[in-house]
């Protein structure tokens, strides 16, 4: 216990990292050192002022704040939990550990040893509390389809084997209270993915506000739905062609979500998982930093995880990609849609990753590309050089690294690439080459024309030569369906006239020669 007359943030600070590396312990706000109360009231300022002294502690033990009464003169009362998995440290990177009622500063092997004592435990596997008779019998049933578990005789032995049912009582551990509660948010307070959509960039306060609760691979499903709704799609008409292009990739928003809800710290139990939905971004904030030796710099390479046993039965779920490769994907993915790439930061105390809705390249490019991919496979790098290229830019090897970030050998195969499957037109050789679209694709018609343009464009071709389907395609990108509805169109207004029949069909401009 320790006891403070008054509120002084460095100070409980320290008494908070101190407790949450030993035993636990209550500071109590209002009392002197000799025991006399004084008295403070917990007001709403005071409230607020402790809540912002811990969040810049790194990695506190779970806390509360009360108010007690002593012979009627109110005690401020700060109870903080042992920090189970981790340890927590002072804005000023400092280990502070209690020892009678003095905090403790640990060096060299001290520390040494305390650190690696706690990396072995798990916050995950503790006990919840919680009786194995309060499981949800439809969520068991559910975890074990899952896992394709087909003898129930044996379901709370495979329980336990999965770090779900204590080793040696019948309770829940952390783990199992996520995956089989209806409510584990009764039992880990703020266990729950909370949605603010905002107005614009600017707004402080969001126009809408959503708690998704419930056990956790219920929570990634149903919170990606939702924020697949409140994006919606955006609609781009090329040509006679409809593209309906989702603001953010699918996978992306729900791996996102998924690594929030298995990666968070769930001893920071004062904090939900929030995401903030904007214009121009969508934001994945969840308590607690990345696991050692995971940085912000490193984060595609290194692996580790602060919850396995959470994120291998969300894996079994299908609701989170294999080891090692949710970040690839959400970076990958994003590339392929010529979107810019999830930005991470690491606060100490949280992890942020920001998916941007808008980039450097826009729907109606986006759109092209497909139309693009439909003549020939390319790949993911190609699709930023082939919206330079179609920006009028003559592209070489150095600009392809500029653009693509990649080595002098991969720019040469991207460029040979496009140029061999037609995409591309080469002059000059080796350090002196230079590629730009090849004509016929500048920009392709469907991209650049509306309905009536494309009208145009193809009775002045057959101003020149009758015209097959084929022509057609081969000018605007159109596909076979595409292009024979936009002739039949020519021919219904009386400016095209048909020759021949299906496959063989010609047409010709009702004032050329027929012949």
């Amino acid at each position: 216990m320790e006891r403070k007359s008054g509120f002084g943030s460095r100070a409980l600070q320290e008494a908070v990292v101190a407790f949450s590396n030993s035993e636990g312990g209550v500071v109590l706000i209002g009392v002197d050192d000799d025991g006399r109360v004084l008295g403070k009231q917990l007001t709403q300022g005071m409230e607020e002022s402790i809540h912002q002294a811990v969040a810049t502690i790194r990695n506190p033990g779970r806390y509360e704040i009360n108010q007690l009464l002593i012979d009627e003169t109110p005690v401020v009362v700060l109870s903080v939990e042992r920090r189970v998995q981790g340890f927590a440290q002072t804005a000023s990177g400092r280990v502070l550990v209690r020892r009678g009622a003095m905090n403790v500063a640990l060096f060299d092997a001290e520390l040494f040893e305390f650190i690696s004592s706690r990396a072995l435990e798990r916050f995950e596997l503790e006990d919840s509390g919680v009786s194995r008779a309060d499981a949800d019998a439809a969520l068991v049933a559910e975890v074990a389809g899952a896992l394709d578990w087909t003898e129930d005789s044996e379901i709370d032995e495979r329980l336990r084997e999965q770090g779900l049912l204590l080793p040696a009582a019948d309770r829940l551990t952390v783990a199992g209270a996520l995956y089989l509660l209806q409510r584990p948010e009764g039992v880990l307070a703020k266990a729950f993915i909370e949605l603010r959509r905002y107005p614009d960039s600017e707004s402080v306060d969001p126009d809408k506000r959503t708690e998704v609760c419930g056990p956790i691979h219920h929570q990634v499903a149903e919170a990606t739905e939702q924020v697949m709704q409140e994006l919606g799609s955006e609609v781009v008409v090329l040509g006679l062609r409809r593209h309906d292009l989702p603001r953010l990739p699918r996978v992306v928003v729900r791996e996102a979500l998924a690594n929030a809800v298995v990666h968070r710290s769930y001893e920071s139990s004062g904090t939900a998982i929030r995401v903030d939905l904007r214009p121009g971004a969508v934001t994945v904030c969840s308590p607690g930093s990345l696991p050692a030796p995971v940085t912000v710099d490193n984060i595609r390479d290194a692996q580790s995880s602060r919850n396995p046993r959470l994120i291998a039965l969300m894996r079994r779920f299908r609701l989170a990609e294999d080891a090692g490769r949710g970040v690839d994907v959400m970076q990958d993915s994003m590339m392929e849609e010529l979107l810019d790439p999830p930005a991470f930061a690491d606060s100490g105390h949280s992890v942020e990753v920001a998916l941007p809705v808008r980039g450097g390249v826009t729907t109606a490019e986006r759109a092209w590309v497909r139309e693009i991919e439909a003549r020939g496979e390319i790949e993911p790098v190609d699709r930023i050089l082939l919206v330079h290229a179609a920006r009028g830019e003559e592209l070489t090897n150095a600009r392809v690294r500029e653009i693509a970030h990649v080595d002098r050998f991969a720019a040469t195969q991207a460029l040979r690439r496009l140029r061999d499957t037609g995409f591309l037109s080469q002059r000059g050789k080796r350090g002196g080459a230079v590629y730009e679209l090849r004509g016929g694709l500048e920009p392709p018609a469907g991209l650049r024309l509306d309905r009536s343009e494309l009208k145009d464009l193809v009775y002045e071709m057959a101003s020149e030569q009758s015209l097959q389907n084929a022509d057609v395609r081969a000018r605007t990108g159109l596909d076979r369906l595409d292009a024979l509805t936009l002739l039949n169109e020519l021919v219904a207004e009386g400016r095209l006239a048909r020759v021949g029949q299906r496959r063989g069909s010609r047409y010709v401009r009702v004032d050329g020669d027929l012949g």
